[in-house]
């Protein structure tokens, strides 16, 4: 049933629609009114800003177009140097008209436009509880509290996520991981972290006798690329040798200058593989607190022992070259076979190149402690231990001395060296790496450990040097059998 009220809204509602219909042929019926359920139409903004640009651009093109009539009529006039005639008044007042009734409209075009554009842009939402600021996490673990926590992870937790963050092991994204597999296609493993790597490398004084005292250096980028260094060839006949060639003439005046050059060589180090393994229960690596200090002092003790060996006694091949097989070493023949006596002692530190330092050791075999604490002198009194209150004296003619369980046997050649160590260089290389697998011990519940490393070393001198008066010195001195 119609009633008056009914009427009145249907007819409002119909001319709405109508009017929207004729005005806004874009719009999409978007939302129902609530009250009453009349469908509201509601303009989307993408189709409406399209629209009001287009009749934007008429408007200015035919503004544009009463502009350029009126200023021909302008320009007429003034070439003809009078004033416009009845006609013209007339024409030009009624372009003046309609470009007035343009101007109107197109700002308001530009004002809508600029709103409908507006309500084109998209904008992000709000989140229902964007403005509650949330207290920090606590940042992720990147470091191992000690070397048995880490070769607890390399062992039970590959996946931990401490193994993929090492600082040194690159860069980039791609490149931090400890992950990594050497160029000899050998079977891979996990870097061990730098914190961790200066408790295994950087061992003190009292454990390693070489790499203390040696210069070292550094890994560097790529960390197992070789170095090659110039060096002065101090070889051949003094005094010449000392600086490489070099001649120095006293001349007259007007005399010519004699032309010298100095001789250098080259000095190449490359960094060569090393492994070893440890086998340790499994038991034992879990208790990983307790099992730190243990697998540290095997790791470091493995280390130290395979560098200083082969800083010693290396041949060169696939390893470091040691002095005992480098043409620096300047070799004193003992008095009496198998033995070393004080005389000894003094014929050798009258070899050792002297620079002012205190930096050379001692380095000899166990064997020799009797030798050496019954050293006496030509009146029959010992000088190195004089009574067996105290203990043993740790310097032998001034210089340190370091009991060698590397050293060749005692009585052969080379078993007693005093060195300055400072004349030796080693070349770090990438590592040390470690991996650990079950699987070669699996039925008795065993880990076995590798550790690998790369590493070369040598003498910077190739042979002993020649002083300014023809007398042979050398940072390297070792004793040698009895002569003839």
């Amino acid at each position: 049933m119609f009633t008056k009220r009914n009427v009145v809204l249907f007819a409002a509602a119909a001319t709405a629609f109508l009017v929207c219909s004729l005005t806004w042929s874009h719009y999409d019926a978007l939302a129902v009114a609530a009250a009453g359920g009349i469908k509201m139409l509601v303009a989307n903004p993408v189709p409406l800003a399209a629209n009001l640009g287009d009749n934007l651009n008429a408007l200015l093109e035919r503004r544009s177009t009463l502009v350029a009539e009126m200023a021909a009529m302008l320009d007429k006039a003034e070439k003809e140097d009078r004033d416009l005639t009845a006609e013209e008044i007339t024409a030009y007042d009624k372009l003046k008209g309609e470009k007035a009734g343009l101007d109107t409209r197109i700002a308001r075009l530009e004002d809508v436009s600029a709103s409908a554009t507006l309500l084109a842009q998209a904008r992000p939402a709000i989140a229902a509880r964007g403005g509650i600021v949330h207290p920090p996490a606590p940042e992720a673990a990147r470091e191992f509290e000690n070397i048995g926590q880490f070769m607890h992870a390399v062992r039970f937790n590959p996946n931990d996520q401490r193994l993929n963050f090492v600082e040194s092991a690159g860069g980039t994204a791609d490149e931090l991981s400890a992950e990594m597999r050497m160029d000899n296609q050998t079977q891979g493993g996990f870097m061990v972290p730098q914190q961790l790597r200066t408790t295994i490398m950087s061992v003190p004084a009292q454990d390693a006798l070489v790499r203390p005292r040696a210069q070292v250096i550094e890994a560097g980028s790529p960390p197992d690329a070789g170095v090659t260094m110039p060096a002065l060839d101090q070889s051949g006949q003094n005094p010449a040798n000392m600086f490489g060639g070099i001649q120095v003439s006293w001349i007259g005046e007007g005399d010519e200058k004699p032309e010298t050059d100095a001789k250098l060589r080259e000095i190449s180090l490359v960094p060569k593989e090393v492994a070893g393994f440890v086998t340790i229960t499994d038991k034992l690596l879990r208790n990983w607190q307790a099992s730190s200090a243990f697998i540290e002092g095997l790791l470091r003790g493995g280390v130290t022992a395979a560098e200083d060996f082969s800083f010693l006694r290396g041949d060169g091949v696939a390893r470091p070259l040691g002095i005992l097989n480098a043409g620096a070493v300047y070799y004193v023949n003992r008095a009496t076979a198998n033995h070393i006596t004080y005389a000894d002692a003094v014929n050798m530190v009258a070899r050792l190149l002297m620079r002012g330092g205190t930096s050379p050791v001692w380095s000899m075999p166990q064997a020799a402690l009797v030798d050496i604490a019954t050293l006496k002198d030509e009146a029959g009194r010992y000088i190195w231990k004089p009574d067996a209150r105290d203990g043993f004296a740790g310097t032998l003619l001034g210089y340190p001395v370091r009991w060698n369980n590397r050293s060749v046997t005692f009585g052969t050649k080379g078993d007693i060296i005093l060195a300055d160590w400072s004349y030796y260089l080693i070349k770090d290389g990438s590592g040390p790496f470690v991996a650990a697998s079950e699987h070669v011990k699996f039925t008795s519940n065993k880990t076995v450990i590798k550790i690998f490393w790369n590493v070369d070393g040598g003498p910077w001198l190739t042979a002993p040097i020649k002083e300014g008066n023809g007398y042979q010195v050398s940072p390297f001195v070792a004793l040698d059998i009895p002569a003839g």
